[in-house]
């Protein structure tokens, strides 16, 4: 069996496992993962048995979807051996070993079924939780560079997620990048990588230049120093409204010049009238203030700056309560010109855009990506799109970072953006640096509103869910009176509601924002996830045990199969972190929680604590408190706050 040396460290409130053992196996860690220890042993058996290679078999170990088909199974066909794989899985399990660690293999069909031996696992599994605590699970291997060479350091992750834009609501489709975003950027961390969160803002264009003459109008000091968000929203709906209303005069002059000049007549008042209502029009005027900003006008780079930084602010606290920061709140004004002219230049060199009807593209089609069409890079009038921005932004982060990989979590609508901007870095020469780009899409929330109906900022939509929680909460006034703060309760309590209803189902699928759903206590909701941590809180209180004594307990008394199937479940952790990685799934993660949960409510009225003699009850609460950490530590990854009462 391999040494180990095991490190322990805390990265952002999140602790990690690391270790200086090294195994023949690939992603081979026995001294963080308990079932590698069971994987190592059956394929050293089996290579004996087969003559194959070890690795081969190591590899092709599965685990189960449920603790009926095994703790591990082996698909036989995957082996490649030419014989029938029932009658060939049949006679391998014949010929495998009595083992300590593993009871006689099943053949079931073509699969080998590998069941731990009950008494042993639980003893390992319970006494290591125990002891690692929160860094039970994680593994700071997966993020080194070379797992070889520690001192080459960890790789670098850029995680750019939420990304809303100043002044507009925060909808939909930012919680949905916010939340996702945070649970990768978590993930991430327990595996080791050096994570950079990332918030890309809508922080420039002509609309700041509409909001700040807006402001000057409809502004109000007070408001803006108060709520910064909501006022700057008002003060562009009304901004917006006069625009939409000198709209129509112009549109209706445009169509008369159109008319006369079809039918060969003079329209030259008609344009010098046009000329003169778009010249005093506020989208004149906004395009003329955005210009200013952009040649550096102090006085108009100021106001912006002023939006900019009470915007960040204010999205500061709302982030806090959903467990997000960022280390870096970047957006598309902080790209520098140099960089954007320093692309157009590499594009037109190596013969990536071309000028067409005085703009300039790119036209895929010519370049073996048919399916992304054409983009514009510069508009006729010269300036960048998103596009442009966007190539400046890797350009940089490349430079400032230099990244291992760079993730950029934005709704599925933007597939066709990403991938033009992913294939244009690779055609201008950075085929590596378009290779360690990754998008990470998702489906978009139907419904998202506040109760009165109107579509709102996140933090509108987050009041209600608390609202509604504590009207709940309020139900059982006898648990409701137990609580230290339950205002606070609630908001945590809401926030878990929100955000296990969004990572309930895979990425790509949208869903219905449901209130009365997504805060119920029955079925696979944040609520009840939040309930089972807290009544496992409870059970330890009513113990009157020290949790930091549990390490002595007896654990071969855990002979239910109540008890042992909870244990075989808690051994799983390691490997569902693992293949979460994989996946970039969060419904991987609560999957697991929840079957835990399960098996934890089926538990309690077989496995008692309170009322058991001595040396039992010591047992079985040291199996709690173990599903009590791993539940805490896959809430935790998720982004929830585990609450203690409720």
């Amino acid at each position: 069996m391999t040494s180990a040396s095991d490190l322990a460290v805390s990265v952002e409130g999140l602790s990690i496992h690391s270790t200086s053992e090294t195994s023949k196996f690939p992603n081979c860690f026995p001294s963080l993962n308990p079932v590698d220890v069971y994987r190592e042993h059956i394929a050293e058996e089996l290579a004996k048995i087969t003559g194959l290679d070890a690795e081969k078999i190591f590899s092709r170990i599965a685990w189960t979807n449920s603790l009926d088909k095994g703790d591990l199974v082996l698909p036989i066909p995957s082996l490649q051996i030419k014989k029938n794989p029932q009658e060939l899985c049949k006679e391998l399990a014949e010929k495998f070993p009595e083992s300590d660690l593993i009871l006689p293999p099943v053949a079931f069909g073509p699969h080998m079924q590998f069941f731990f031996r009950p008494e042993r696992l639980t003893n390992n599994v319970v006494s290591r939780i125990l002891k690692e605590k929160s860094a039970f699970g994680t593994n700071g291997n997966v993020g080194l560079r070379d797992p070889a060479d520690p001192s080459k350091g960890r790789k670098r992750i850029i995680v750019e997620f939420s990304s809303p834009n100043i002044a507009k609501p925060f909808h939909a489709g930012h919680l949905r990048s916010t939340i996702i975003g945070g649970f990768l950027a978590n993930l991430y961390t327990v595996m080791g990588w050096d994570v950079i969160k990332m918030n890309y803002l809508g922080d420039w264009g002509k609309q700041y230049g509409l909001l700040a003459n807006g402001y000057k109008m409809f502004g109000s000091e007070e408001e803006l120093t108060r709520d910064p968000i909501n006022h700057l929203f008002n003060v562009y709906v009304k901004i917006n409204g006069i625009v939409s209303e000198q709209e129509g005069p112009i549109k209706e002059l445009k169509e008369q010049i159109k008319a006369k000049k079809e039918k060969g007549e003079d329209a030259a008042e008609q344009e010098k009238e046009l000329a003169k209502l778009v010249d005093a029009s506020e989208d004149e005027n906004a395009r003329r203030y955005f210009k200013s900003m952009e040649d550096g006008n102090e006085d108009a780079l100021a106001l912006w700056r002023r939006f900019r930084e009470l915007s960040i602010e204010k999205y500061r606290q709302t982030y806090a309560r959903l467990n997000i920061d960022f280390d870096v709140y970047s957006g598309e004004s902080q790209i520098k010109q140099e960089s954007m002219t320093s692309a157009y230049q590499t594009m037109e060199k190596v013969g990536v855009s071309e000028k067409s009807e005085g703009a300039v593209i790119v036209d895929f089609t010519k370049h073996g990506a048919k399916k992304l069409g054409k983009a514009i890079i510069v508009r006729k009038d010269g300036t960048p799109l998103y596009l442009t921005r966007d190539i400046g932004a890797i350009l940089e982060r490349e430079e400032a970072y230099k990244f291992d990989k760079m993730i950029y979590v934005v709704a599925a609508q933007q597939d066709l953006h990403l991938a033009q901007l992913f294939k244009i870095t690779e055609l201008m020469g950075y085929k590596d640096l378009a290779s360690r780009c990754q998008h990470i899409n998702f489906g978009m929330v139907r419904g998202m509103s506040t109760r009165k109906g109107t579509v709102k900022f996140l933090d509108d939509i987050l009041q209600d869910v608390r609202d509604k929680m504590h009207e709940v909460m309020k139900k059982n006034t006898e648990k409701y009176e137990q609580v230290a703060d339950p205002e606070g309760t609630a908001d945590i309590l809401g926030m878990s509601s929100v955000m296990v209803q969004d990572m309930t189902g895979k990425r790509i699928n949208g869903y219905d924002f449901n209130l009365d759903a997504m805060t119920s206590f029955e079925g696979d909701t944040g609520p009840y996830l939040q309930y089972a941590h807290a009544r496992l809180c409870s059970i330890v209180r009513k113990s009157g045990l020290n949790v930091d004594e549990l390490d002595t307990a007896n654990l071969s008394l855990l002979t239910e199969t109540h008890a042992t199937d909870l244990a075989r479940l808690l051994a799983q952790w390691p490997d569902v972190l693992l293949n979460t990685t994989r996946t970039l799934e969060p419904t991987t993660i609560l999957t697991y929680l929840f079957r835990m949960t399960h098996v934890l409510s089926s538990s309690y009225d077989v496995l008692k604590v309170v009322g058991s003699e001595p040396e039992l009850k010591k047992a079985r609460m040291a199996l709690y408190e173990s599903a009590r950490q791993v539940l805490h530590n896959g809430m935790r990854i998720l982004g929830l706050s585990p609450v203690n009462r409720m």
